[in-house]
């Protein structure tokens, strides 16, 4: 499994190596304290809410795939835009999830990113 990343621009493949191994610990390790996970458009969670949730991606059984369209940094701050799709024969019939996300990564003392910010449907409007 990959270690946290040393570059923004490597941390969305940290997160889908680590979604694929299907350890939702070691997903729960790219996140700073406090930080947000948005499942759903207009749903942020965060602390064991945000772990719960991303576990429940991972439950899919099925892997991601992940394409970084942009990587902006600005000192300790890196904005990410990922084109991701999770996609395969589930329990139930054919699953298709996908999105863009817009994320926000930071440094930490220890020189690796981590999630601030994980919004996996970006711009995506609520469904209320």
């Amino acid at each position: 499994m990959r270690p946290l990343a040393e570059r923004p621009e490597d941390v969305v493949l940290v997160f889908a190596d680590r979604f694929n191994s299907g350890d939702p610990a070691a997903i729960a390790e790219l996140y700073e304290e406090g930080a947000v996970f948005v499942p759903e458009p207009g749903t942020p969670l965060t602390g064991s809410d945000a772990h719960a949730a991303n576990a429940g991606f991972m439950a899919l059984g099925l892997p991601i795939k992940v394409s970084p369209r942009h990587v902006y940094t600005s000192g300790e701050l890196a904005l990410l835009i990922v084109d991701w799709v999770i996609e395969g024969a589930g329990e139930e019939g054919p699953v298709r999830l996908e999105g863009t996300a817009t994320d926000v990564a930071r440094r930490g003392p220890d020189g690796r990113w981590r999630y601030v910010l994980d919004n996996p449907f970006g711009t995506a409007a609520s469904a209320g």
